[in-house]
């Protein structure tokens, strides 16, 4: 599996189901590796393959591409060159069969000039929740009715969408998801909804995705010094990261706030509600994160919301969330360049501000029109803008659009 909280997670759950030790030690019945781990296994470890009648499991495999060991990721390299082949038996598992980078996935079969990937069992979302394997999503997007761009010389441009703002290309969808304004607004929504869920299910959890460390740190103070939510910060940066997840998935907190984390494959039933302010636009991260909000846990209520902004991508994403395998094709190479690595998530880049080349001096993003939703105090430390470059001020009213998806009374 791709992280150490997923293949902890598989580990555990495979001990229990089976009534069997997981732990990869004399006597057990298997264990549980990320892929990132198979790189440093010895000539030795892989010799089990061969002796042995074994049965792998891939969790995620898109992560692992490649049709050839020349044409394949490290992740897939290491699949094709030591079990491809050697393995009694193979499942690869991932709800996104498809990559970002377009390249094919290691050991996936591909038909047909569109070179259409071949499963050999699907469950879609919809069959999952008409099954009650999964709740019942439902997607809020927000937009605002006047958004204002003031430039250096004061000439001013008014938008009436975040998509007519967009297509000028003056501002970045980076500048609107590290709006304060913007951020109050999306989160007093996910606050609400929250607090409603936990009316009927009090342990209900909320997911916000964050851009950066600095953005998430912003994010934590407007929780909880606005909203008076407890909630609690996990990234990749922080070494106890998969301490932080498994106290949360057992414990109270309201919100937790995720950088480079919990995107896929990690298991909290809890989590409900979702606010994506990640600039990360691909319909594979989209999906994933949509993801952590679907887990079936038995309580009352069991409806699922991700809010999101109206950028354009993620409209798009929306609208067609019920289809399983959106319209993609495959690029087959004749080697693998590192530049088509699929990115997810730049670690490098921790700015709370973008500067933007044309040197806009004041960007101007709308209200809600009533933003007591959830306790409006304001806080000393919240009268500092995310954005060290431009000024912010309210004019247009926020709106929202709910996209229902499948049997979803909103």
């Amino acid at each position: 599996s791709p992280s150490i909280t997923v293949a902890d997670g598989f580990k555990a759950t495979f001990s229990r189901r089976l009534n069997e030790r997981f732990d990869g030690v004399i006597g057990a019945l298997g264990s549980s590796y990320t892929y990132q781990s198979m790189a440093f296994f010895k000539e030795s470890f892989w010799q089990i393959l061969y002796s042995h009648r074994v049965f792998v499991i891939f969790d995620e495999i898109h992560h692992c591409s490649g049709q050839t060991a020349e044409t394949s990721n490290t992740w897939g390299e290491e699949i094709i060159l030591n079990i491809q082949e050697q393995a009694k038996f193979t499942l690869a598992l991932t709800g996104t069969p498809w990559r970002s980078d377009k390249s094919p996935i290691v050991l996936a079969n591909y038909r047909g000039e569109e070179k259409t990937i071949q499963c050999d069992y699907s469950y879609g979302l919809r069959q999952a929740v008409e099954e009650g394997v999964c709740r019942t999503p439902s997607i809020v997007l927000i937009d605002n009715e006047e958004i204002i761009v003031t430039d250096q010389v004061n000439h001013t441009q008014t938008f009436d969408s975040i998509k007519s703002l967009l297509d000028e290309k003056s501002v970045s969808y980076q500048d609107i998801i590290t709006d304060k304004k913007a951020i109050e607004f999306i989160l007093s929504r996910g606050c609400a909804k929250l607090t409603e869920v936990r009316e009927h299910n009090p342990n209900a959890g909320g997911l916000v995705v964050a851009s950066s460390v600095a953005h998430a740190s912003n994010i934590i103070q407007i929780l909880q010094n606005k909203f008076r939510q407890s909630a609690v910060m996990v990234s990749y940066q922080q070494d106890q990261s998969n301490k932080i997840i498994n106290a949360y998935r057992n414990n109270n907190i309201q919100w937790i706030v995720a950088i480079g984390m919990v995107s896929e494959g990690t298991d909290i039933p809890r989590l409900q509600v979702c606010c994506h302010l990640s600039r990360i636009k691909t319909e594979l991260y989209f999906r994933q994160v949509l993801g952590r909000v679907l887990r079936v846990n038995g309580v009352i209520d069991q409806n699922a919301w991700l809010y999101t902004f109206s950028e354009p991508k993620l409209v798009e994403y929306a609208y067609r969330i019920e289809k399983d395998l959106p319209e993609t094709f495959v690029i087959f190479r004749d080697s693998f360049r590192p530049n088509d690595i699929e990115l997810e998530i730049d670690k490098t880049q921790e700015q709370s501000a973008i500067k933007l080349d044309n040197q806009i001096s004041e960007f101007v993003f709308g209200s809600p029109q009533n933003d007591s939703l959830i306790n409006p105090e304001v806080n000393e430390h919240e009268k500092n803008d995310l954005s060290l470059h431009y000024s912010f001020d309210l004019l247009g009213a926020f709106r929202e659009k709910v996209v229902a998806t499948f049997s979803s009374p909103f």
